[in-house]
């Protein structure tokens, strides 16, 4: 079965995940692709297959003989979507031969615009896969899932030697928790990477360093007519907290390298005000720097207003692995010559965000990521292609081809 058979079978599964509780996985539904997924494993011949409590869905193909003592990589993608923007009822559209131009979202009144997104003149006579314009389309990560799913299946199909591969699904990615409870000694792997998001030609060891920060902010209400000297209007010290940030540094004016303060919620009346931020830099160095600035900031508005007034907590998320990985290069080079077998020139692009592979890195499992061909994730206007997602399975079974070679 070729991955965008798989693929549109799964983005009509509602997984998506949700911050707003503290089970894992975060929403019950999960556990629907997760155990169709277990299903399939076994049913192409996948070995070990177990499906734990928390919706984490563990496989191996086992080693072509001769081959048991190569490496043993794995392959990891999630099966949540955003909570963000709807991914239920999920109607997947077909553009066949595209010509390059607009595409109208279903009846929704939103278009795929070519003048908007310019890559899509790259996949002129591809066979697209788009939303209806009202949902996401669930290619993050639904797309890694099926292509590993689709490479495994060829492996063992097919008969193509191989070493060990290993394979997890995850839940909750998209909450920030993905890879917290995989068992990595279940797993089995030497190294692994995420399949997820991205250019194929894409190759990611760096992301950043994040945290979440919130702040309570307590006010003192009395009657504006006597307020003088003595009301603290807690929403104009969370807009008051808010200026003392540099304006400059958030998402809307930063690229590349360039780290943020980005403000995701706020919610406030005279006497009780809430902000969330989340704070993000590739710099170890500058990432302290920006949480230091939050603390500092605390300080200054509880010398203001009188000690209580402002309370921050700051949640460390994930770190960028770039520092564990810089010393294990030969992971990424793999990887770059995996795509440049499939015809593509591989670029090292620091993600912006963070992955799966932040966490299992620290944790010990170096996990680079590599893309699954898929664009504008996280809304309605989310696709990929046909052809990219089968040349996405070119290139994961390129990984397991070269490590035959070694």
């Amino acid at each position: 079965m070729r991955a965008y058979e798989r693929f549109v079978s799964y983005v009509k599964i509602h997984t998506a995940s949700s911050a707003d509780t503290n089970t894992t996985p975060s929403t019950y539904r999960q556990f629907d692709l997760s155990r169709r997924l277990a299903k399939e494993m076994r049913a192409i011949g996948m070995e070990d297959v177990y499906e734990d409590e928390y919706a984490y869905v563990y496989g191996v193909v086992p080693a072509s003989p001769g081959m048991e003592g190569k490496p043993c990589v794995g392959f990891i993608a999630h099966i949540d979507t955003v909570p963000e923007f709807s991914g239920a009822n999920v109607k997947p559209q077909f553009v066949e031969n595209y010509d390059g131009g607009d595409v109208a979202l279903g009846s929704s009144g939103r278009v795929l615009s070519a003048e908007k997104f310019p890559h899509l003149r790259s996949l002129q006579g591809h066979t697209l896969i788009t939303t209806d314009g009202t949902t996401v389309l669930g290619a993050d990560d639904k797309a890694g899932v099926a292509e590993i799913l689709a490479a495994c299946e060829r492996l063992i199909a097919e008969e193509i030697p191989h070493g060990r591969v290993a394979v997890c699904f995850t839940p909750d990615e998209e909450v920030g928790h993905g890879a917290a409870l995989l068992d990595i000694d279940r797993l089995g792997a030497d190294f692994a990477f995420t399949v997820d998001g991205g250019e194929l030609w894409e190759l990611n060891y760096e992301t950043f360093n994040a945290a979440a920060a919130h702040w309570d902010i307590t006010g003192l209400s009395v009657h504006p007519g006597s307020a003088k000297d003595t009301m603290i209007n807690a929403s104009l010290v969370a807009m008051e907290i808010n200026s003392m940030l540099p304006a400059g540094e958030i998402p809307a004016r930063t690229e590349g390298y360039e780290g943020f303060f980005h403000l995701t919620n706020m919610d406030g009346a005279v006497e009780k005000a809430e902000l969330d931020y989340i704070i993000r830099d590739h710099s170890a160095a500058l990432y302290e720097a920006r949480v230091g600035s939050m603390v500092h900031i605390e300080k200054l508005i509880n010398a203001k207003y009188g000690p209580g007034t402002a309370k921050l907590s700051i949640h460390e998320q994930y770190r960028n692995m770039a520092e564990k990985l810089k010393n294990s290069m030969g992971i990424v080079e793999l990887a770059k010559r995996a795509i440049q077998n499939a015809g593509l020139e591989p670029r090292l692009i620091p993600i912006r965000g963070g992955t799966d592979g932040a966490q299992l890195t620290y944790r010990g499992l170096l996990c680079p990521n590599i893309g699954t061909g898929g664009y504008c994730c996280h809304g309605p206007y989310e696709h990929i292609s046909v052809e990219n997602m089968d040349l996405a399975v070119e290139i994961i079974l390129n990984i397991v081809g070269e490590l035959c070679r070694r």
